[in-house]
């Protein structure tokens, strides 16, 4: 569920092959799911898809439904805001999991400061830098060569390797197939 970074965008993905579970029992799979269960795997996919725990989740959640306006987007803004993915989709990185280690190991900064926090929140007009010495490491070049294109809510500046934060995410800057009224509706039961 998209933690493979550039095999699932191909025709080879295979989640689009093999739409059923694997092992033996796989396409054995009785009934049709509904309900509670098509809620609770939109939250479960969308939890693979950010690396985040539930214990975590839930908290965006109610940070998410505290704030004015739509709830699912106010989480899906945040969600998109934490640092590892704003590194993922400036194309620092090939995939989450290396977005949050290249996080997690000091080679990120923020408006020149250290962060190591995956989780940390980029605000409108935070610049985003790889730091001096890990500006020639070949996994974060290679990464930057296969670039799929940034999203209007950021700007990458390819010489400097650095980004900045030009607004907000909006609900239509966001690609993925999410369907986050579904996640309200299962934490408003």
């Amino acid at each position: 569920m998209f933690l493979k970074g550039e095999r699932c965008f191909k025709p080879s993905c295979a989640i689009e092959k093999r739409n059923y579970i694997p092992g033996e029992h796989g396409r054995d799979r009785r009934g049709k799911i509904v309900g509670y269960g098509l809620q609770l795997r939109e939250k479960q996919k969308v939890k693979r898809m950010y690396g985040i725990l539930e214990k975590q989740f839930r908290l965006y959640f109610k940070r998410a439904a505290r704030q004015k306006g739509v709830t699912g987007e106010n989480l899906l803004s945040q969600l998109e805001r934490r640092l590892d993915n704003v590194v993922l989709r400036l194309g620092i990185a090939a995939s989450h999991a290396q977005a949050r280690q290249l996080v997690r190991h000091g080679h990120m900064r923020v408006n020149g400061k250290k962060v190591n926090v995956p989780s940390f929140l980029v605000r409108v007009g935070d610049e985003v830098s790889i730091r001096e010495k890990s500006r020639k490491n070949v996994q974060i070049l290679s990464a930057l060569e296969v670039n799929h294109g940034v999203p209007p809510w950021l700007q990458l500046n390819q010489d400097a390797l650095s980004g900045q934060v030009l607004a907000l995410p909006k609900r239509e800057d966001i690609t993925m197939p999410i369907e986050e009224h579904m996640i309200v509706e299962l934490y408003s039961k």
